[in-house]
């Protein structure tokens, strides 16, 4: 696959010409339910599946920290999947990397393509550019967020993931973090304000009208393949088409995102 795409040039091509789509700001805005008062609303970015490699041209990464210092998000979350086809290219994302900040932080977990890839030197990337990586675990925001934790979660299916341990000791106000919609199968009775998710990319090659031409593989990736949806007992789920570019380098009716979701109280 890596030869077939030419170490690049097949990916450098279709970006030129507008064919990895057009990087947006998708906005959400999720009220907290509860008697819990947010000291102010709490602004959350949310960047996932890059897949840094020759399927995806490095410009993509580029607009994506430009969008980033643009919105200015209060805190930044990552999807996983920051590689394809090898973690070397996790060298590609050295510098998008280094310039996603956020004032109480930038937070990530890994997906299927680091996992099958070899996950060691893609963490050590991420902890090098200041990501704090959530497996399996839950950190509680700096002040005056202290009531907000971010709770995140190891690959739904290549991973080892254990929510239990994600929730243990969460604060009042839960944000979900899985790479992909199927992290909900291993919900089992935890409470959360929002979820998000990516690993669909909005299925990459979709209709006019935004139906995917071929959804991903996992039962509730099928079913929540693009949007934000309402789950009982719960609060909603917000699913991203992603960044980059998986198996072919292309994108039609299905473009790149950074998902700005607001948290507000009732």
């Amino acid at each position: 696959m890596d030869a077939a795409m030419l170490g690049g040039r097949v990916a450098a091509w279709s970006y030129q010409r507008g064919w990895h789509g057009r990087l947006s700001v998708v906005r959400r805005e999720v009220t907290v339910s509860g008697q819990v008062l947010l000291p102010a609303p709490l602004v959350i970015g949310f960047a996932s599946d890059f897949h840094a490699g020759p399927t995806t041209h490095p410009g993509v990464f580029e607009e994506l920290a430009a969008q980033v210092r643009r919105v200015r998000p209060d805190v930044l979350l990552l999807g996983g999947d920051y590689v394809s086809l090898g973690a070397r290219h996790v060298d590609q994302l050295r510098d998008c990397l280094g310039a996603l900040s956020a004032p109480l932080g930038v937070f990530g977990v890994i997906g299927n393509h680091d996992v099958w890839h070899g996950r060691a030197p893609i963490e050590a990337a991420l902890r090098e550019a200041g990501i704090e990586l959530l497996h399996n675990r839950n950190v509680a925001l700096p002040a005056p967020f202290g009531m907000v934790s971010i709770c995140g979660i190891d690959d739904p299916w290549t991973g080892e993931p254990c929510v239990p341990a994600a929730f243990a000791g969460a604060g009042p106000v839960r944000v979900f973090l899985t790479h992909s919609p199927d992290g909900l199968h291993y919900v089992d009775g935890e409470t959360f304000d929002v979820a998000f998710a990516g690993h669909t990319h909005g299925g990459q090659v979709a209709r006019a009208d935004g139906t995917p031409m071929a959804r991903p593989q996992g039962p509730l990736s099928r079913r929540y393949c693009y949007g934000s949806f309402d789950l009982p007992d719960n609060g909603p789920l917000i699913v991203s088409r992603g960044v980059g570019c998986s198996k072919l380098p292309l994108r039609i009716n299905a473009d790149p995102e950074l998902v700005v979701c607001t948290l507000r109280s009732q």
